[in-house]
């Protein structure tokens, strides 16, 4: 008699390793180079405002880390943004004694917004959604009112500037001449437009390895059943704190950019409740949980609002008319929420993971080497 063959072997839900190798490269990766290439033929006006929707994705993807992956409500994610921004203007303006280079206050501005997640995070362990939602809201309430009134310190509403910009490495500066690039971030806005491109890249890079480590499904995990988790030996409350400090690095690092590509930390009131409303935006309409579906949130809101709005501002301006699509950009925000909670409330290119869970009737391919196949049935023995 032949023994029974074994069932197929099931890959993991949502892993996406081999979904990469099955199918190739990823397509969050082919529009990098695809952005990298338009960063050639840009103008300036659209490169510049390109440059700070890179740097607003590497905010998205900072949140995502704690609400998507981990399913922790994040509603203060700007106040870590501009506690980012600050640090590297205090470290880099000329009224501070220090005057560090941008790489180091790059890292210590990611360092410093990480230690403040931990700080946040430690009295929070307990709480769960609305009540951390609460907390974190009244967080990033409370750093926009001090950073407004450490006038000493923050300047205030007069903001910190000029942050220097980046100085180009000398070994690099015969390759930029070669390509017919300049070497002042300040004139040539190609310059920081890669700079944040390939950081973008690395943060991509870094999150996609995560997603299959063993912390990675460990925030899975906590976001499915923080109960269940904790009986498979997993600790919740080390789980959340890495969470809250690698979304709050994520979103220092990003505002350190944000600083340095304006040359000033901005009024205190860009990194309030609207900043952290908009950014949580970004990842409902793409897909929480989806590193591509956040990219992609970012690329159409933020599109709208830095690309899109001034060429309809534009075209509409009239001498005897004020009206300014600008001025109604939280209203496209609220009407996309609607109807995105209504229609398809696991975003536009959500995980497989999170839209088999949304969508339990409708399994992916079978034939696809992520997602739930369905079992194959056992061999009958035959004589």
């Amino acid at each position: 008699m032949t023994q029974p063959s074994p069932p197929a072997a099931r890959s993991i839900p949502g892993s996406s390793r081999s979904w990469q190798w099955g199918c190739g490269v990823r397509w969050e990766y082919i529009a990098m180079a695809g952005l990298a290439a338009y960063g050639l033929v840009a103008g300036v006006a659209v490169g510049s405002n390109l440059t700070e929707i890179f740097i607003y994705a590497i905010l998205a993807l900072g949140l995502n880390v704690a609400v998507g992956y981990a399913g922790l409500l994040h509603l203060g994610i700007g106040a870590f943004f501009g506690i980012g921004a600050y640090i590297a203007g205090i470290l880099t303006v000329g009224v501070f004694p220090f005057q560090v280079s941008f790489t180091t206050s790059l890292v210590l501005a990611a360092l410093g917004t990480a230690m403040a997640g931990l700080i946040l995070g430690a009295p929070t362990l307990r709480l769960r959604g609305d009540y951390l939602a609460l907390v974190t809201l009244g967080f990033g309430e409370v750093v926009k009112v001090v950073l407004k009134n450490l006038e000493d310190i923050t300047a205030g509403t007069k903001s910190l500037s000029p942050l220097p910009a980046p100085v180009v490495p000398g070994w690099l500066t015969g390759f930029l001449h070669a390509i017919h690039f300049g070497t002042d971030f300040r004139a040539d806005y190609r310059l920081f437009y890669f700079l944040t491109l390939g950081i973008l890249v690395v943060v991509v890079a870094l999150l996609h390895s995560m997603e299959n480590s063993r912390l990675g499904r460990s925030w899975v995990a906590l976001r499915e059943d923080e109960l269940a988790t904790s009986c498979m030996a997993v600790n919740t409350m080390r789980t959340k704190m890495s969470a809250f400090a690698l979304s709050a690095a994520l979103a220092g690092l990003a505002g350190c950019l944000f600083a340095t590509h304006l040359g000033t930390t901005s009024d205190p009131h860009s990194y309030g409740f609207n900043c952290s409303i908009t950014v949580l935006c970004y990842l409902i309409l793409g897909g929480l949980g989806s590193i591509r579906g956040v990219l992609l949130g970012v690329l159409l809101l933020g599109g709208y609002e830095k690309i899109l709005v001034p060429h309809l501002d534009q075209w509409v301006k009239s001498p005897h008319q004020s009206f300014s699509f600008g001025d109604w950009k939280l209203l496209v925000f609220g009407l996309v929420l609607i109807l995105m909670v209504r229609f398809r409330p696991e975003g536009l290119l959500p995980s497989r993971r999170v839209r088999h869970e949304m969508h339990p009737e409708h399994p992916p391919d079978a034939s696809k080497p992520v997602g739930y196949p369905p079992p194959q049935p056992p061999a009958t023995a035959q004589a």
